[in-house]
């Protein structure tokens, strides 16, 4: 129980955050989507090998979290719950690719190594910089900026209805543990043979709980379309915003940023 209360109060942080009054938070919301886009476009772009030059975008996402007052902690954690899922798809890296790439006198490392560190290193940071998008903008402004990008209104309200309904169904869960809980005179657990009746009953319940939702949609006015009121105007502070940021990754997308500093240190201490 206090695990799913955790976890619900984990998905409202992020729009807790989204609140904040900070300068990154007044960035124009579809200059923040089409900044975090390129900066996903210009990581995953790097080869299985470049991982040296990926270092460097480490601080895109280091400045705005400085900057936008933002928890480290919180926002590393859900980073990392899909870590998993990465580790999964290059685990078999170091099996296929065994060729030596850095040899030292105490140690080899393999070309399947470094695309495994790699490929973990693309997925944390473009989780890392989704995740601060999320936690700047907030889901509704987000899908504002989607709409002035024309991505179809059905995919918007999909993410939109399924991002809040995530809170919803885990409200279902923890009323359904708590009854079980208050039932079972302090049992640990829930038994192999109840989980089926339990299950049954969640889908009934969130299924009579999403009839509700829409019913109070179509009474408010719901159409299927989805209105944002108000647009927030692009300021000259966000055209530098996008533009900024975009130089840099390319930059560093062109350059070996960490191979010239070194050659350049090199250079001095000659």
């Amino acid at each position: 129980m206090p695990d799913m209360t955790k976890s619900l109060y984990n998905i409202r942080l992020l729009d807790e955050l989204a609140e904040r009054g900070t300068a990154i938070h007044h960035i124009h919301p579809l200059i923040k989507v089409l900044t975090t886009g390129v900066y996903v476009i210009v990581t995953v772009s790097f080869g299985k090998y470049e991982l040296a030059a990926l270092l460097p975008l480490i601080f895109y996402p280091v400045i705005l979290l400085t900057l936008a007052d933002i928890p480290l902690v919180p926002v590393l954690q859900r980073a990392l719950l899909v870590s998993p899922l990465i580790i999964g798809i290059g685990i078999f890296n170091p099996l296929l690719d065994k060729a030596p790439m850095i040899i030292l006198p105490w140690l080899q490392i393999s070309g399947g190594w470094i695309s495994f560190l790699s490929l973990l290193t693309k997925g944390f940071f473009t989780i890392l910089a989704a995740l601060i998008l999320i936690a700047t903008t907030g889901m509704t402004r987000i899908a504002s900026a989607l709409q002035m990008l024309r991505i179809p209104k059905l995919f918007i309200m999909q993410l939109l209805l399924t991002y809040r309904y995530i809170s919803v169904l885990i409200e279902e869960v923890i009323r359904v543990m708590r009854a079980h809980s208050l039932r079972s005179f302090g049992g640990k657990g829930v038994k192999y043979k109840e989980w089926g009746p339990l299950i049954g009953q969640l889908l009934f319940r969130t299924l009579e709980r999403a009839q509700h939702i829409y019913h109070s949609m179509c009474c408010r006015g719901f159409t299927g379309a989805y209105y944002v009121g108000k647009e927030q105007r692009i300021a000259a502070v966000d055209i530098l915003y996008v533009v900024g940021w975009s130089f840099y990754f390319v930059l560093v997308r062109s350059y070996d940023v960490p191979a010239l500093l070194g050659s350049l240190i090199m250079g001095v201490g000659r």
